[in-house]
């Protein structure tokens, strides 16, 4: 394909540092866009002497204006339940005035829209596998509220710009990921418990650990999430790994990989903590061609280098 001029916002974060690096190798000039509320400036300091790199300090949730852009990705929010329920006003803002901030930018230069959505816009799940016509059971003035509401706040402006302004937007729903630059601290299963067991700490397990999750490796999600933005499609679409697993397979894995002999201890489960979660990806095999590669011990071993430079650092630190 021709290269393109595109702006990535949330471009610090986990998610948005390495779809930055995919579409840099492939030639493209990446505007970057973070106000590293939760962005890490780290995840970006490789790109600091490319050429078709331009990051830019700014908070989407003011009106702004970056020039001619052909796409733009919408990755901009708190995204792990320390940060939005830390930031929880910020988290409901980035998805509503931040959100129709970038479709504006959209709409002015014609520029095709992606937009990052999340599995939590299920909440905890009657369907299961999840698939997209599902409508999803959440609770609107929960503690996972700000940031469950701001997403389907977000998928109801995208959609509207497309139906009422002829914007060409897409909507993924991303299921959990892991990889290399996720933060170590986040309060997310791979991360927790990653950490953990290189500190030689007890794996901490909320509940009975039976609730699942499907956890799909960085490259996988961002392959999925680029041909999802070079379709036709305009309705959401799960991308993630069906694999499924509970927490207590989860942690066995970790403890596996890692080689650690810590132990498992059980802490009371959260208000409002989906007891199952698994995509249904039909969608994404039949209008992508796309589905997930690597398996979860294969994953957690190409992410173990990172995790053991965070811990260390951490010692280094103390």
């Amino acid at each position: 394909m021709a290269t393109q001029t595109v702006l990535v916002t949330g471009a610090a974060g986990f998610l948005g540092s390495h779809l930055c690096d995919l579409l840099l190798n492939e030639g493209h000039t990446v505007l970057g866009v973070d106000n590293y509320a939760t962005g890490n400036p780290a995840n970006l300091k490789h790109l600091s002497g490319e050429p078709r790199f331009q990051f830019i300090e700014k908070d989407i949730c003011q009106p702004f204006d970056v020039g001619r852009v052909d796409t733009i990705f919408n990755f901009a929010s708190p995204a792990s339940p320390i940060d939005y329920s830390r930031l929880g006003v910020e988290t409901l803002l980035v998805g509503s005035a931040g959100t129709i901030n970038t479709l504006d930018l959209a709409r002015k230069y014609h520029a095709n829209y992606l937009h990052a959505s999340t599995s939590e816009c299920y909440g905890d799940p009657e369907v299961h596998p999840q698939v997209e016509s599902y409508w999803g059971r959440v609770n609107p003035i929960g503690p996972r509220s700000v940031y469950d509401e701001a997403k389907r706040f977000s998928e109801a402006a995208v959609t509207a710009y497309n139906r009422y302004y002829g914007v060409n937007t897409h909507l993924v729903r991303i299921f959990n990921t892991y990889g290399p630059r996720l933060q170590a601290n986040d309060g997310r299963v791979i991360s927790n418990f990653v950490t953990q067991a290189l500190r030689g700490e007890p794996l901490t397990i909320y509940g009975d650990g039976l609730q699942t999750r499907s956890f799909c490796y960085v490259s996988d999600l961002i392959d999925g999430i680029v041909r999802l933005s070079r379709s036709e499609e305009h309705t959401p679409v799960n991308i993630g790994n069906p694999g499924e697993f509970t927490m207590l397979e989860c942690a066995r894995e970790v403890l596996a990989v890692t080689g650690s002999k810590s132990d498992i201890t059980y802490l009371p489960l959260p208000q409002d903590d989906p007891a199952r979660r698994r995509p249904d990806i039909t969608k994404a095999r039949q209008l992508l061609g796309w589905e997930p590669k690597i398996a979860l011990r294969q994953g957690l071993e190409l992410s173990l280098d990172y995790f053991r430079a965070c811990v260390a650092a951490e010692v280094q630190a103390a």
